[in-house]
């Protein structure tokens, strides 16, 4: 049995979930979700936990049951805590900022790189150096996050760029850190 897809998934109060066959709605303080799961995967509601089950141990099945029940307690988390990332923008005269609901970046090129957030997403700026977005879907906020920080990717040398806060930067030696012979 999966280790993942054996846990049974807490209601917390405060969220309704409805599950109408293969349609998954849940509804929390920080919004509304709805998620579909794959026709051989069967979720139940026994009192104030999920209960996600698979017909038997097929290959795919086994691979489908622990994704099935991560999603779902990802929606149930969502709409009661929600995701954020958190990125940082590193470099000389690179900076973020906010106009209205756009985000704006000054990131070394001779424009300025103007994002608007999807729906769903909040973005902030505590500071000129650092992004965070969040909202209650989790793919949503990576996704964002995601084309965020392509924008202008870390570079190795002088670790300029945007990078997510927890990230590590490998930095490499230029070209006179070689040794001479």
């Amino acid at each position: 049995m999966s280790r993942i897809g054996r846990k049974p998934i807490n209601i917390p109060a405060g969220v309704d979930v409805k599950i109408d066959g293969n349609v998954i709605t849940v509804k929390g303080p920080k919004g509304e979700l709805t998620g579909t799961i794959h026709n051989n995967i069967t979720a139940k509601i026994e009192g104030a936990e999920i209960i996600v089950t698979r017909p038997n141990d097929e290959k795919e099945n086994r691979a489908l049951h622990g994704l099935t029940r991560s999603l779902i307690h990802n929606m149930v988390v969502g709409v009661t805590d929600g995701f954020k990332k958190e990125l940082e923008v590193n470099g000389v005269g690179y900076r973020a900022q906010m106009q209205g609901k756009d985000l704006v970046m000054n990131l070394g090129y001779s424009h300025q790189v103007v994002m608007t957030p999807t729906e769903g997403i909040t973005i902030e700026c505590p500071s000129a150096n650092r992004i965070v977005i969040s909202g209650p879907d989790k793919q949503k906020v990576g996704q964002f996050a995601a084309i965020v920080r392509e924008k202008r990717l870390p570079e190795p040398y002088k670790g300029k760029g945007i990078k997510y806060v927890d990230e590590v930067i490998r930095r490499k030696e230029g070209k006179a850190g070689k040794g001479s012979k």
